[in-house]
């Protein structure tokens, strides 16, 4: 068999079905809207992206969070354009939430005008850069890596886009504002993810709140607090509940990220980041969390939407 149609098979696709999901790309509601670019991790054989989250307002992509590999290409089949996103957060710098930021911020060039882009990540440690060094290894003039995109820094040599860097210290347990702007607002708290700098993002406007996790072994409670009455709480669903310490170590318990739903009481749990076993075993993780957890919870997919539904009148 093919290696291509043995993948499938493993994963109980068929070819067809795998065209009847290409389809649909763009979410029929744009007004507050979670748009998931990719629902996997770092495995390629998935036919899945990795993380990349957009959420969208009043008709455009104003937020990007992540952009691990494949998250190129979803951005596109999404419908979205560079030029209408404000602001870009980035959880850590795992190549399967960050590897795709480069290509991302290539499209700059194609603009017509300037445009500031407002980019938040973690502060680095002794293994990880901080945003603005992971940003200066690539962009640099003369030492990066895409030096020829150097312009982004002020907005010269042809890129249409200025960045404006915040390094966020990962270690506060309390939120940080990174964006406020036309009611837009977006603040960010370090979560655990082994010794890796990590942090989680809310998105607050008028119409309502989501909050995306990015990989977390659920130890900080700080995060309930951050969370919590979300609208959208995206939590990562990348180990089973039989894992390996290591694996606990860096990422959380269908039963431990259940329990954070279940303590900061979104109206809403999308999950993500599935991996291997976990995509394999994603009906007992579902099932996990309905025994901790009462509201609704759905198993992202790439390019699945979920709209912030507002309350009727009177409710």
């Amino acid at each position: 068999m093919p290696a291509f149609k043995k993948s499938l098979a493993i994963l109980g696709l068929s070819a067809i079905s795998m065209s009847c999901f290409a389809v649909s790309t763009q979410c029929t509601s744009k007004e507050f809207t979670l748009q998931l670019l990719g629902s996997g991790g770092p495995i390629s054989d998935d036919m899945r992206a990795s993380s990349g989250e957009l959420i969208w307002w009043k008709g455009k992509p104003r937020v990007l969070i992540d952009a691990g590999g494949g998250t190129f290409l979803r951005f596109g089949q999404a419908g979205a354009h560079l030029e209408d996103v404000d602001f870009i957060g980035i959880s850590h710098f795992h190549t399967d939430h960050s590897a795709d930021l480069p290509a991302i911020l290539k499209n700059s060039v194609f603009f017509s005008q300037e445009k500031d882009i407002d980019i938040a990540g973690p502060n680095g440690s002794d293994d990880f850069p901080s945003l603005t060094q992971f940003m200066h290894r690539m962009f640099a003039p003369g030492t990066g890596a895409f030096s020829y995109l150097a312009g982004m820094f002020d907005g010269s040599d042809g890129v249409n886009i200025k960045v404006h860097l915040t390094n966020v210290d990962y270690h506060l347990t309390t939120p940080t504002q990174v964006f406020d702007k036309d009611g837009l607002k977006v603040s960010a708290i370090g979560i655990p993810h082994g010794n890796v700098p990590n942090l989680a993002y809310r998105v607050d406007t008028a119409d309502g709140s989501i909050v995306i996790s990015a990989d977390q072994n659920g130890s900080n409670p700080a995060f309930i607090n951050f969370a919590k009455g979300a609208d959208i709480l995206l939590l990562p669903a990348a180990i089973t509940e039989d894992a390996d310490a290591v694996s606990k170590f860096l990422h959380g318990t269908p039963s431990a990220m259940a329990k954070l739903a279940k303590a900061s009481a979104p109206k809403m749990v999308v999950l993500n980041h599935f991996m291997g076993k976990s995509l394999v075993e994603k009906d007992q993780t579902l099932a996990i969390f309905k025994q901790y957890y009462n509201g609704p919870v759905y198993a992202g997919r790439d390019l699945s939407c979920f709209p912030v539904v507002a309350p009727t009148q009177g409710e």
